[in-house]
């Protein structure tokens, strides 16, 4: 067999393919048993028909049909292999050769989209810079009342509601008269800002048993984005009181004996997560450098695909207008670049991904979207989506071997060494998130840190009911999940699961503290799908005509 390659574009492939009668005579002669058997012809028995009668009866050409779409796949992907080319899609294949006679060529061509060769720079030649690690008194008084919040109680008062109170309400959305919604007894704090559009300032001087009627978009379920009338009624107020920060606090919310060793220990905390938002704020930069001035051609063919899945398979067709789908078309082209950046990093730098990391990042998104790490595996493995994870750390600690190289400096002219917090800074699939301990909290009792969410609006879901809830068909239902679980508890409450989506902007706040990374990282943080192997062509009659697959794998930068 020969093969030869034109580049059609710095994306798209022709690949020529050559194939002598002996190698294509094996399946031809495959072709004459596979019809001897599903034929019956009087006077022989089913697998003995000679070939020559099959001829007459079924033409050759019926043959030469079966041949080819049960050796052009192997062919095909043996020219790849030896082309090095990485599809991105499916090939759209033209026969050119048929062996009619004994002792003719069998020949294609296949024209694909392929990953693009990317130039990678010298990283020791990039210098980034970053913010100097300032710790105030305000960023550990504020780590403080973060830990009192956690072990604060709720009290009922007899007055007008204001911010920072916790209240408990009925609510109800309707749109033309037509109930949407309903919802009774959620626990909303005032302030938070983060169940419905405009609910803070109603709820804001409101006293029990008052009711409040007003106007707000809904962001969850079937009628997303549509405004609706909102009742919400006041059950109750109450405020939260914070214990004393003293030695018996100390000695409740975290090893420590004194409030002295905890505020020394938060300190020192504090300082450590400024250290790990420079990490992060290092690896945003570089890779927004990266992404600015190395070239990366895009097929645009996948774009295309890609942005009209996003309102297909999204459910976002009544959505689909100029001003989004400019944005949809930007946050594709540079997910893909991202990708295909980071890929060329990790592939040039042989990065290998062990058992035990791969098993780090199945627990970290497993936490992400609230699921057992276990079923959650499960269901990565059943999608087939464990190489896509794969992918992804290698991306990460691709990306974690250039901040090695690069020079990193504070505003003050200092040279940052990221090596001094042994822990690898990650990064997300577009360049955005935070370092992997960057809201490091301190070394109490309290919960555990929450790995961050992360940001990519077009990107999809890991796999099929995987990631991501079903959609509730009450959107103000999903939101009494989380509202129920708002109260600070007295003592160190254990990680909850992410809630579903309010029918606002989203669920209702964790004790007083932005826990809910679901939103993000259920449409966002998804892992995603790597591009395919060496895919064999649809099998096609032998005539001269494109055998493009409807069921395509084209959007394997997802």
């Amino acid at each position: 067999m020969k093969s030869a390659v034109e580049n059609l574009s710095p994306t798209r492939v022709k690949l020529t393919v050559e194939v002598p009668f002996e190698e294509l005579k094996p399946s031809i002669d495959a072709a004459y048993k596979t019809i001897g058997q599903q034929v019956q012809i009087p006077g022989f028995r089913r697998g003995k028909v000679p070939a020559r009668l099959i001829d007459q009866r079924f033409g050759k050409g019926a043959v030469l049909q079966e041949a080819v779409n049960e050796a052009l796949p192997q062919f095909y992907g043996n020219a790849i292999e030896e082309a090095g080319l990485k599809p991105l899609s499916q090939p759209e294949v033209d026969v050119t050769d048929i062996p009619l006679e004994d002792g003719q060529q069998f020949a294609f061509t296949a024209e694909i989209d392929v990953v693009p060769a990317i130039d990678l720079p010298d990283f020791s030649t990039i210098t980034v810079d970053v913010d100097d690690v300032v710790v105030s008194d305000e960023d550990v008084q504020a780590n403080l009342t973060q830990l009192q919040e956690r072990f604060g109680t709720l009290v009922g008062v007899d007055r007008a509601a204001r911010t920072g109170d916790f209240v408990s309400i009925d609510l109800t959305a309707a749109i033309d008269g037509e109930e949407i919604d309903s919802v009774s007894g959620v626990s909303y704090e005032i302030g938070s800002g983060n169940m419905l559009e405009g609910m803070d300032a109603q709820l804001e001087g409101a006293k029990a048993e008052e009711t409040k009627t007003f106007t707000a978009p809904l962001a969850g379920g079937d009628r997303a984005g549509q405004d609706a009338e909102i009742t919400v009624t006041v059950l109750s107020v109450k405020e939260r009181q914070l214990p004393e920060l003293d030695d018996e606090f100390a000695q409740l919310a975290s090893e420590f004996d004194t409030i002295e060793e905890l505020r020394a220990d938060v300190t020192s905390q504090t300082e450590r997560a400024k250290k790990f938002e420079q990490g992060a704020q290092a690896r945003d930069k570089v890779l927004a450098h990266l992404l600015e001035t190395v070239e990366i051609p895009l097929p645009e063919s996948l774009v295309t695909e890609q942005v009209e899945a996003h309102f297909t398979e999204g459910g976002e067709e009544g959505h689909d207008n100029d001003e989004h789908r400019a944005e949809v078309d930007k946050n594709v082209r540079e997910s893909m670049k991202g990708q295909f950046l980071l890929d060329a990093i990790a592939e040039a730098r042989e990065v290998q991904v062990g058992q035990q990391e791969l098993i780090e990042y199945l627990v970290m998104q497993a936490q992400q979207y609230g699921m057992d790490p276990n079923q959650f595996a499960q269901i990565m493995d059943s999608n087939g989506q464990v190489g896509a994870m794969v992918g992804e750390v290698a991306r990460r600690k691709g990306l974690a071997t250039v901040l090695e190289e690069i020079t990193i400096k504070d505003a003050s002219g200092n040279v940052v060494n990221l090596s001094d917090l042994d822990v690898e800074v990650e990064d997300g699939e577009d360049g955005e998130g935070d370092a992997d301990e960057a809201d490091a909290a301190p070394a109490t009792k309290a919960p555990a840190k929450k790995a961050p969410a992360k940001k990519a609006p077009a990107k999809k879901a890991p796999a099929k009911g995987a990631a991501e809830e079903p959609a509730s068909d009450t959107a103000a239902t999903d939101a009494a999940d989380d509202a129920d679980e708002a109260k600070p508890a007295k003592k160190a409450p254990a990680k909850k699961s992410p809630g579903k989506k309010a029918p606002a902007k989203k669920a209702a706040k964790d004790d007083a503290e932005a826990a809910d990374a679901d939103d993000a990282a259920a449409d966002e943080a998804k892992p995603a799908k790597k591009a395919p192997a060496k895919k064999a062509p649809a099998k096609k009659a032998p005539a001269k005509k494109a055998a493009k697959d409807d069921a395509a794998d084209a959007d394997a930068t997802a």
